[in-house]
Order: structure tokens, then C-alpha cells, then sequence
């Protein structure tokens, strides 16, 4: 049904107005509490064996909303009524910013993938802040929040402007991630270099602290797949390092070569970065470097292609704790967490492996047992 309404709807819109559209409707039907309520009886049902403790909170499941579809923390809810488990907000940078010029999203169906160039359009932490601060919580839902460099702040100047985000978020935030990897803000991704990015997490963490004093507010970082194989390795002995909670893997790429893509070449060449389905194969292949690396120090998060329970349950065996969608959703629908749920239950139930939390890293394990 919602593959037949995105063909004859959403594919004839401008992506970003068909997702402000999307988004009206989810935050309208999570205002109707008749709706809401058997909305998330269809679209979220609980499965006891995927129940997931992470970052010192339990969830009632693994799979999460990726960073990047509620910029602004309005419709938290809403998500959590399509059934993800938790929701990472943001990107949120410290002073509101529009963002790129228009047309800054594209949609590459046949590579069931997007290319987006939004620059951190956001109304920025203060706002942000306030709007959390004021929430009534309908769902309970575990509440990330990602933050990033304003735009027109100097590399310099890059530690105190994550810190004024910290200082304003990190109180409403069940984890807080520090993004160093969009390519779409310049020179943001020269931060993941483990000489900008140690002051960097260091600084951050000391806010956090600092602005809640009783509780520890778990940190992440969420790192590009387009980083070589030994710079994914000091981020991860980084992370071992600094006591960072943990890691999210990965980011958009800005890669186009060698990735097999089918649609037209004059949207491929649109500079921005590509997620979906393409980025599926550099994904899995940097979370495996990095749980070989960190093991269960560190929590993984694995994002970046997860279309179905099938590539969920391989990021799973493969290291991430938690695993997060935003792509597929757009081609998936509403029905997308609960088929992955759905299908992750049944993985588990066929598998050896007794919980959720057993199979976490399982393939390595396997290999050097």
C-alpha cells in the first residue's frame, strides 16, 4: 500500500517538501490521543526477547531513529509511535542556521538511496533546549541528541561552540553525540583527526559534567565511512581512551565510484552526502574494524543502509548494541520498525544465541573462539 502511495505521491514532490508533509502528518497524529494510541498498537508492538539495555537506559528494542529526520525535536513522539525504539535528534548546532540553498535533497530510487546537502538547518540549541525543557512525554522513548559546528564558526573557535550546545542540551539528553563527520558544513570532518577531536570530546565531556552534575550523560561520536582503515582505528582507540560511551558507524559518504549506482548520472553528481542502501557495504565493514578494536568496551551503533531485519541483525552480530534507519524509512514508510522488529524477533528465536545481548559481536567471537 505505501510502496503504490509513494509512487503516485511522494516520488512526484520535491523530497524535502514530500518530507515536510510526511512530517506534518506523523506530528498531527501523535496529537490525537485516540490515533496515537492505535497507531502505535499497529505500528509498535513489543517483543520481550529484543528488550535492549544501552547506554545505562532499557529499551524496548535495538532499533532507533538516525539523526537527521527531526532536526528540531518536535516530533519525538510521533517517532516513537511509528515504533523506534529510541530517537537521536539533530543535527543541532549552537546558533539557528537555514542551512544550504534549495534544492539540497534528492532521492536516487532505483539505488534506494538519497543525497542530501541540508547543511545543519536547524533552529538551534537555545530554541532546542526549550522545547525539550517544555515536553510532556507521551511514549517513553530513549532521547538522543547530536550535535554539530554552526557554520560560520572558525575551526578555531569549534570546542567552545560544541560546548554552548552541551551546556544547553546535555540536561534533557538520554545520550549526547558529538558529529564530526556530515561533509556538508566545510571542514567539519577535519575535526575526526584524533588531534582536534580528543580536545574536542574531552571539552565536551567536561560540560556535560559540568551542567549535570548528577548523572552521567552518556557521549558518542558519530564517525564517516569515507575515514581510511587506520584512522577508524585511532578513533576507536580514541574512544578506549577518553572513556567515550560509544561510537555511531557511520555517517553519509561523499563516495560515488565503485558503489554500482543506477540512477541518473546528473543526480549522482549532486555534491552532498549519500545514504541508503549504497553506503550498506563500507558501513558494516567499519563497524566490524571497530568492535575488533574496542570488543565491549565501547557501545556501537550501527547506521547507514539498513533497509530490513536481515541487514539489522547482521550489525548486530557484527558489533552494534543498538542499530539505527532514516533512508529506508522514506521508501519503507510506516511499517518500517515494525517489520524490523518483527524480523529480528524471529532471527533471535532461530539463532543459538539465548538474548539479544548474546548475539551482540557474535561473528567476531566466533572467529577467534
Amino acid at each position: 500500500m505505501y510502496s503504490l502511495f509513494f509512487n503516485l505521491i511522494f516520488r512526484r514532490m520535491d523530497p524535502e517538501k514530500a518530507h515536510h508533509l510526511a512530517f506534518r502528518w506523523i506530528r498531527l497524529a501523535a496529537r490525537v490521543p485516540v490515533l496515537r494510541t492505535f497507531a502505535a498498537a499497529v505500528l509498535a508492538p513489543r517483543y520481550k526477547e529484543l528488550r535492549t539495555e544501552a547506554l545505562g537506559r532499557r529499551m524496548h528494542g535495538p532499533f532507533g531513529l538516525a539523526a537527521g529526520f527531526d532536526k528540531n525535536a518536535v516530533a519525538i513522539d510521533g517517532m516513537a509511535m511509528l515504533g523506534f525504539d529510541h530517537v537521536e535528534i539533530g543535527t543541532v548546532t549552537a546558533e539557528p542556521q537555514p542551512g544550504n540553498p534549495r534544492k539540497r535533497l534528492f532521492r536516487l530510487v532505483p539505488d534506494r538511496a538519497l543525497i542530501n546537502r541540508m547543511g545543519f538547518n536547524n533552529d538551534g540549541s537555545a530554541a532546542v533546549a526549550a522545547r525539550l525543557a517544555a515536553r510532556n512525554p507521551v511514549f517513553r522513548t530513549t532521547l538522543g541528541v547530536n550535535i554539530g559546528k554552526t557554520k560560520v564558526v572558525p575551526e578555531d573557535q569549534a570546542i567552545a561552540d560544541y560546548v554552548t550546545s552541551t551546556e544547553r542540551l546535555a540536561g534533557h539528553a538520554d545520550y549526547l553525540v558529538v558529529n564530526v563527520s556530515s561533509p556538508n558544513t566545510p571542514g567539519l570532518r577535519d575535526l575526526q583527526a584524533v588531534d582536534h577531536l580528543r580536545p574536542l570530546l574531552a571539552a565536551v565531556r567536561a560540560a556535560a559534567d559540568r551542567t549535570v552534575p548528577g548523572r552521567r550523560v552518556p557521549l558518542l561520536v558519530k564517525i564517516a565511512p569515507d575515514l581510511a582503515d587506520a584512522d577508524v582505528d585511532a578513533v576507536a582507540d580514541l574512544a578506549v581512551e577518553l572513556g567515550l560511551d560509544g561510537i555511531i558507524a557511520t555517517n553519509t559518504t561523499i563516495a560515488r565510484e565503485s558503489l554500482g549506482l543506477a540512477s541518473d548520472p546528473a543526480l549522482i553528481r549532486e555534491t552532498g552526502g549519500l545514504s541508503g542502501a549504497p553506503v550498506k557495504a563500507r558501513s558494516l565493514e567499519v563497524l566490524r574494524r571497530l568492535y575488533a578494536r574496542v570488543g565491549d568496551r565501547v557501545t556501537l551503533i550501527g547506521v547507514g543502509g539498513i533497509e530490513n531485519a536481515e541487514d539489522a541483525w547482521q550489525r548486530i552480530l557484527a558489533g552494534a548494541t543498538l542499530v539505527q534507519g532514516y533512508s529506508a524509512f522514506i521508501y519503507e514508510g510506516p511499517c518500517y520498525a515494525r517489520a524490523i522488529h518483527k524480523g529480528l524477533a524471529a532471527r533471535l528465536r532461530d539463532s543459538p544465541y539465548a538474548t539479544l545481548a548474546d548475539a551482540v559481536g557474535a561473528e567476531h567471537k566466533k572467529v577467534t573462539a
